[in-house]
Formats: C-alpha cells, structure tokens, sequence
C-alpha cells in the first residue's frame, strides 16, 4: 500500500482517511502518523523578508547580524533552546530547523518578530512588495 498524504480540513478529508485505515492489513507492520501542517511558502518567504528588515535596522549587541544569525535568534526564543558550552570555548545554540515547522509555530515566530521590531522601532516593508499576504 502507498503511503497517502493529504491535508485534512473537510469531513471528506476525514471520510477518506477512515477509508485509508480501514483497509490496511494489520498484520503488515504499519505505522500511522499525524502532524500538523507544514509551513506554507508565503510564510517561508514573510519570514525571510521580516528577517531582512530587521537585520538591515537594528544592531545587536553593538553588531549587525545576517538574516540567518537574526532567524537562529528568533527561533531559539520560540523553540525555547538551550545553550551549552562549545568544543573550544564559547556556547552553541542546540538549534532547530524551520523547514518542518507547523504554520501554528511560524504564527508564534510571527508574533515574535513583530513585537521585537515594534520595540526597537523597526519597520518592515510592505506586504505586498515580497508577494505575501500581509
């Protein structure tokens, strides 16, 4: 059996899963699995473009940090990571991968952000200028 991938926001959608499970073997060793929605690419681009704004505007620490350092930094704060001390001294971030997010997470990311930026005066570009819905 194919392994089906659909999103479920109907009753059909539900219906059509119940079907999926209902026909498989249960002596075949499968597993089921489900998890929220992945990020969406309107959400992958807004974020890249708050990101930006934010590392062209504000300085950290006497610093101007790249969109990437600015993206560790806001998902730590999200993710709630730890640090831990280095190989040669320092501290390294535990980090997390964005691209498996759930659009739930990247809403919290979102409210991060924007509260971040209002603090520190920061303004970010239009909407509709990296073609995302505001």
């Amino acid at each position: 059996m194919s392994s089906p991938t659909f999103p479920l926001r109907t009753e059909m959608d539900r219906q059509r899963a119940i079907q999926i499970l209902q026909r498989v073997d249960l002596e075949a060793g499968m597993v089921w699995s489900l998890r929220e929605e992945a990020r969406s690419d309107a959400q992958n681009r807004r974020m890249w473009s708050m990101l930006r704004d934010i590392s062209r505007q504000v300085d950290w620490y006497g610093q101007k940090l790249s969109d990437e350092d600015w993206k560790h930094i806001f998902s730590a704060s999200v993710q709630k990571q730890r640090a831990v001390p280095g190989l040669d001294g320092g501290f390294v971030v535990l980090g997390v991968s964005t691209r498996k997010q759930s659009k739930k997470w990247f809403s919290d990311m979102f409210e991060v952000m924007e509260a971040f930026a209002a603090e520190r005066g920061a303004r970010f570009t239009t909407a509709d200028r990296w073609g995302i819905a505001a």
